[in-house]
């Protein structure tokens, strides 16, 4: 068996030999996929600010505690920040697929294929910012706690 080619353009082919050549239908299929990392990046929106906002009240009594969970905590806070900057600047910018819409069937399944892709990829990138500020905030507050022992 040949490995499937992951092309936009061979996607696109497929999407709409699927939906017997209606690109309506191929296009709402990725539209599909641009909800599930939607939703995705404001459950990732949730949980930063959460974070961000549960750092306000705890935090300051955390970072005095030692220069490790100082540093820790601000480690954690600037990646989170991070994060949620490029999920509002990247995953959660609207952009209508209709302007992808043209006459070649092909290519325009294969813009809104690429787009999803590249809306993914940022996705990954935010999403392990977000995990690498939570460990930090969390390995900040363990040693408050070690310290408090």
């Amino acid at each position: 068996m040949e490995p499937l080619d992951t092309s936009p353009a061979a996607e696109a082919r497929r999407l709409l030999s699927l939906h017997g050549g209606a690109l309506d239908k191929a296009l709402g299929h990725v539209e599909g996929h641009l909800g599930v990392i939607q939703t995705r990046s404001q459950f990732l929106l949730t949980i930063g600010t959460l974070a961000l906002t549960i750092t306000g009240f705890s935090g300051p009594k955390i970072a005095e505690a030692s220069r490790v969970s100082a540093i820790g905590m601000s480690i954690g806070l600037l990646l989170v920040l991070s994060a949620l900057v490029l999920l509002l600047l990247g995953s959660l910018r609207i952009r209508w697929l209709s302007y992808l819409v043209q006459d070649d069937h092909v290519a325009a399944v294969a813009a809104a294929v690429a787009w999803r892709d590249r809306k993914a990829r940022w996705f990954l990138l935010q999403l392990l910012l977000l995990v690498a500020g939570l460990s930090a905030y969390v390995l900040a507050v363990v040693w408050y706690f070690l310290l408090a022992v």
